[in-house]
């Protein structure tokens, strides 16, 4: 239990993924910190319920094996990453179509081989291998395929955006009902050919580009209208829970990129063994559960719980709205509500651990898999456990709706499936609407910083980016040798960069 007069050099509030990762990257730099976390738990949004031996996650957020700063980020040498099938599931005509699997499984140029899927007949893989998110799985490569500007990131972080499966490419085997996607005679070589361009021009031209919301710009690059329909749109509405594609245009071309160069994953064994890994790996008696900060200066925290802690400094890591009621005057984005309908039953469709979406947008499901098929550990044995997706507010029939849509898309009867948990979750995701600021400031004062994926990019990456920045703002200023407590002016940027 913390004391009333506990001294500490950096108090982090908030123990989801971006506090505690600043946290690690604290500790290793020798500086004494203390995580107080107000909920009973770590990991904030990044929470999985445990129902009857399933493992249950409360947004569901994809994930990429190309985010780097899951290579980079300390205390995460134990996270496996269960890989979805190549490319995803295209729900169109009362048929599976698979599109966007890399057509070989060696350098990042191979990667682009997104939309081979569209001309020939798709076959998933018949086993998943694990991908660790180590960086002994990844091999460098120019700074313009890196997750960054190139002066964004360290040199050892510009490396591949693919993880090579150590497994090499498993066997195949045919899906029921799958076939090729007709789009039209030379579809697949424009949209392979766009995200060429998109993965091979620098990063920096990606971000010069004029900013537009997502769905406009997809409507001024040229291809054809039904692959931007069919395709483009039902993914980019997965990538980032936006079904209104409103999101910053360069943000959606680095999820783009990210889809590209990498493979869809899960953490094994749900969410929240991320966060948890991050928490038991710092040393004893860092992270304090069931503390409530009422207050912050740039020299001490106010708790509920245990009066003034006094610190040298403050790192504010917790979700925007409540990063706000700490720090007056922080600006609070809009968010995309997330509903996540989990179902379970003894006869799994047949689409394997591919991501199905719906081109025709027929029905209230955005994204929707087999999770059990990704992730064996996340259903007990000879049940399966599907997890779906559903963007925006919240509604009374949701569970319902969500049925009757599975039964379309998997071609089969939902009636006897069983309910599991319906999440809804209203402010799930921060919204990147233009003009985004890739990388707002994380040090508001000497003393006083903030981080957290509202800083950065509204991903898992954009929230270990974020805390890493604000970790390297601490130790700077705690190195300096001048007083810590003395106003310095907000830093500001003219080029944004990529988290």
């Amino acid at each position: 239990m913390l004391e009333p007069a506990y001294q500490v050099d950096v108090v982090v509030v908030g123990a989801g993924v971006a506090g505690l990762s600043a946290a690690h990257r604290l500790t290793s730099a020798g500086v004494t910190t203390a995580v107080l976390e107000a909920a009973p738990f770590v990991g904030g949004r990044m929470s999985t319920e445990k129902v009857d031996g399933f493992r249950l996650d409360r947004i569901g957020q994809l994930l990429f094996t190309s985010y780097p700063q899951l290579g980079h980020s300390p205390g995460l040498d134990a996270l496996v990453l269960r890989p979805f099938a190549p490319g995803v599931l295209l729900h169109s005509d009362g048929r599976h179509h698979r599109a966007g699997g890399p057509a070989g499984g060696g350098g990042a140029r191979s990667a682009l081989h997104a939309v081979r899927a569209f001309a020939s007949a798709p076959r998933p893989p018949a086993a998943l291998p694990k991908v660790r998110a180590r960086v002994r799985a990844l091999r460098p490569v120019p700074p313009a395929a890196a997750y960054g500007a190139p002066d964004a990131l360290a040199p050892e972080e510009r490396f591949a955006a693919e993880l090579p499966l150590d497994a090499g490419p498993p066997p195949e085997r045919a899906v029921p009902g799958d076939r090729a996607q007709p789009f039209g005679i030379g579809t697949p070589l424009r949209l392979r050919a766009a995200l060429s361009r998109i993965a091979t021009t620098p990063v920096e031209r990606l971000l010069a580009r004029p900013e537009l919301p997502a769905g406009q710009a997809l409507a001024a690059r040229g291809l054809p209208a039904r692959t931007v329909d069919g395709f483009l749109r039902p993914l980019l509405a997965a990538l980032l829970c936006d079904p209104d594609l409103t999101t910053s245009s360069r943000c959606a071309d680095l999820a783009l990129r990210a889809f590209a160069s990498g493979r869809l994953c899960l953490p094994e064994g749900g969410a929240d063994v991320l966060p948890e890994l991050l928490a038991a790996s710092l040393p004893a008696g860092t992270v304090h559960t069931g503390v409530r900060v009422t207050s912050v200066a740039t020299n001490a925290v106010t708790t509920a719980e245990h009066g003034v802690i006094r610190c040298r400094a403050v790192l504010v890591a917790t979700g925007a709205r409540s990063a706000a009621k700490l720090l007056p005057g922080l600006r609070v984005p809009d968010f995309h509500p997330v509903t996540v309908v989990h179902h379970t039953t003894d006869e799994p469709p047949a689409t394997g651990g591919h991501l199905l979406l719906d081109s025709e947008r027929g029905g209230p499901v955005a994204h929707t898999a087999v999770i059990s098929a990704v992730d064996p550990s996340r259903a007990p044995a000879g049940r399966a456990l599907v997890s779906s997706t559903v963007l925006g507010p919240d509604r009374a029939d949701v569970d319902d709706a969500v049925r009757r849509h599975l039964a379309r898309l998997y071609g089969v009867s939902t009636a006897r499936w069983e309910t599991l948990a319906v999440h809804h979750t209203a402010e799930a995701v921060p919204a990147m609407r233009p003009p985004h600021d890739l990388r707002r400031p994380v040090r508001l004062l000497a003393g006083l910083y903030v981080c957290g994926d509202h800083r950065d990019t509204s991903t898992l990456q954009g929230a270990l980016h974020s805390a890493r920045r604000a970790a390297a703002a601490i130790l700077g200023d705690l190195g300096t040798g001048r007083p810590m407590h003395t106003s310095d002016p907000v830093p500001t940027t003219s080029r944004a960069a990529a988290a």
